[in-house]
């Protein structure tokens, strides 16, 4: 057990360069601290207007770069122009309904007839089927677009050929080599696409299809012979930037820029879906990036995992508030069954943990497990092994798996590798997750062909990562001034991490438990400055001895910053991630900030 902290884990200091620090400070009149944090994020000199502040303008690209995109413009204005019916086919997940919204909210605002299909995860699910897609075309469809899925959707998309439908795949799966014979799919992951988008998610490519068409529809002046209104494509950031959040897609680039201005949207409530959830979550301030990807998204997801699939993509395309308010308090219980049985799949997992605990891929079976909960189960095990985590609920002779992985270890294109050996029945995925359904006789070759590929990896993936941190700060600096300061680098997520601190000799003065495991302290500094804190998940760990009690000792945490708003008062607290009762660190900084 590594003694400098009570998790065990090294903290060490991110590394920066002086000079770069100094010429930011220097050049950009930006203060230390800033200049600090983006001279730790190694952004480009020139590039570092473009990342305080990034605008749409500057990055969304030409349409046409990603392939295939002009000829699914033309095809799709065609069907404007002859009147006919679209098909939506839509993933369960936040990705797949926010991509559902965008082109039906889209179509809506156009007055075009369209219907959208969102399958059932138990019954049918990853992807379109046949029965699916024959259902669109027997309600008159003449073009479906699959969102969110249809990159390995061989079966269904030739079906739809043979029907003469065509039909245009906006995904961001890993693909294939060969692809199935759709009449466009644009996927900045395909094999052959030199977009360089791939971090986009599906909501990300749906909205750059939506500028590709709304661009043709202008230049044929439809607008104007029709008298409709041009959408402002502006107003449908919300979806965009709910899906890329959720899908936990790298915040650089486009998705930077998507997620900066959304939250903007977001906070004008022009979605009715997205404001009603809001209102659900009783969420008065202004929305945030943790709103999103712990409070709404999980809800939306609620749908597709123990409740109605459908529930999701109708919420975010709904117009009618009372209709609105059903479909959010359906999907708020829905969610809180999910928790139960979430939490009920864990503690059974862990009770039977016996010999797969030093397996370096946990690859774990059982009859009947909930399928629409196994992916969040896997991604708890994830985090508490830091390994990646295989669960396959098996029913009668076929297993169907969520996956979930750690960085370094592509898990997408192992279960497409997997799928070509004819070891799975198919599947698909992204580095950090996918999904795919199995023979049972055929689980354990599996599990060899998955060990096989993380013994070729040279990096002990799965030992414990040291807790990285960004400065060591005076408890002074806990206040909205240096939080707005930081604020300036955000939004922060996957690829721009939130920056964390460390601050030092503290004891604590009042602490109390609230919730269920959470705590709440008051520590005071060497200086006299007070600071709040909260640890959460800290009741059972050994943080509980340091934070509520008061007492002389004192210690060093480590952690971020957050806003607490509440009737109009604004106030920054410290959130603890660990407690170190040591002085020295690895690469201390000398000096504090603030």
């Amino acid at each position: 057990m590594n003694s400098l902290s009570l998790s065990g884990k090294s903290w060490i200091l991110k590394q920066f360069n002086q000079e770069d620090l100094n010429f930011i400070k220097d050049n950009y009149s930006l203060d230390e601290i800033t200049s600090k944090l983006l001279s730790i994020r190694k952004i480009k000199k020139e590039e570092i207007n473009s990342f305080l502040n990034p605008l749409i303008k500057n990055f969304l690209p030409n349409p046409n770069i990603l392939l295939d995109m002009e000829k699914a413009t033309s095809r799709t204005f065609q069907t404007i122009l002859n009147g006919d019916k679209i098909g939506i086919f839509g993933d369960y997940d936040v990705d797949g309904a926010t991509s559902t919204a965008l082109l039906g909210n889209y179509l809506s605002e156009l007055n075009l007839n369209y219907e959208i299909y969102i399958p059932d995860r138990k019954k049918e699910g990853y992807g379109p089927s046949i029965k699916s897609f024959k259902e669109l075309i027997d309600k008159g469809v003449k073009l479906i677009f699959t969102v969110d899925c249809g990159t390995l959707s061989f079966e269904a998309i030739n079906f739809a050929k043979k029907s003469n439908i065509d039909v245009i795949v906006l995904d961001h799966h890993q693909s294939e080599i060969k692809l199935p014979e759709a009449f466009s799919i644009i996927n900045p992951n395909r094999f052959d696409d030199n977009s360089d988008l791939k971090y986009l998610c599906a909501a990300g490519v749906a909205f750059i299809f939506l500028v590709s068409l709304n661009r043709k529809l202008r230049k044929k002046d439809w607008f104007l012979q029709n008298e409709i209104k041009e959408p402002n494509l502006i107003n449908y950031l919300d979806l965009v930037t709910l899906g890329t959040i959720c899908d936990v897609v790298p915040l650089k680039g486009l998705n930077r820029a998507f997620v900066k201005q959304g939250l903007k949207i977001i906070k004008s409530k022009k979605n009715l879906g997205i404001k009603t959830l809001l209102d659900i979550c009783k969420i008065e301030t202004n929305p945030t990036i943790y709103h999103l990807g712990f409070m709404l998204g999980p809800r939306i997801n609620a749908g597709g995992r123990v409740g109605k699939c459908s529930h999701g993509a109708n919420l975010l395309l709904g117009t009618n508030p009372k209709s609105s308010f059903k479909l959010a308090s359906e999907l708020d219980q829905y969610n809180k069954e999910r928790q139960i049985l979430e939490k009920d799949l864990l503690q059974k997992i862990l009770n039977e943990t016996k010999d797969w605990s030093n397996d370096p891929v946990l690859i774990l079976s059982g009859k009947n497990w909930h399928e629409g909960i196994i992916g969040i189960v896997a991604a708890r095990l994830k985090d508490k092994f830091n390994k990646p985590v295989i669960l396959i609920s098996v029913e009668g002779d076929i297993g169907k798996a969520s996956a979930r992985s750690i960085v370094g270890f592509d898990i997408g294109s192992i279960i497409i590798s997997a799928t070509q050996d004819n070891i799975l029945i198919k599947g698909g995925g992204h580095k950090m997750a996918g999904g795919f359904s199995i023979k049972v006789e055929k689980i354990d070759e599996f599990k060899k062909f998955v060990f096989k590929k993380f013994k070729t990896i040279n990096e002990d993936l799965s030992k414990d990562k040291p807790l990285f941190f960004d400065s060591v700060i005076s408890p002074s600096a806990v206040n909205l001034e240096f939080f707005n300061k930081v604020s300036l680098l955000s939004p922060f997520g996957s690829g721009n991490p939130e920056p964390r601190f460390v601050i030092e000799d503290l004891k604590t003065i009042n602490g109390k438990i609230v919730g269920e495991k959470h705590i709440k302290s008051i520590l005071i500094g060497k200086d006299g400055s007070s600071i709040k804190t909260i640890a959460f998940n800290a009741i059972g760990s050994d943080l509980s001895e340091y934070l509520l009690k008061k007492n002389n000792k004192l210690f060093n945490i480590a952690g971020k910053l957050s806003l607490n708003e509440w009737k109009a008062q604004s106030n920054v607290e410290f959130i603890i991630d660990d407690i170190s009762v040591i002085k020295s660190f690895k690469n201390k900084v000398p000096s504090s900030i603030g």
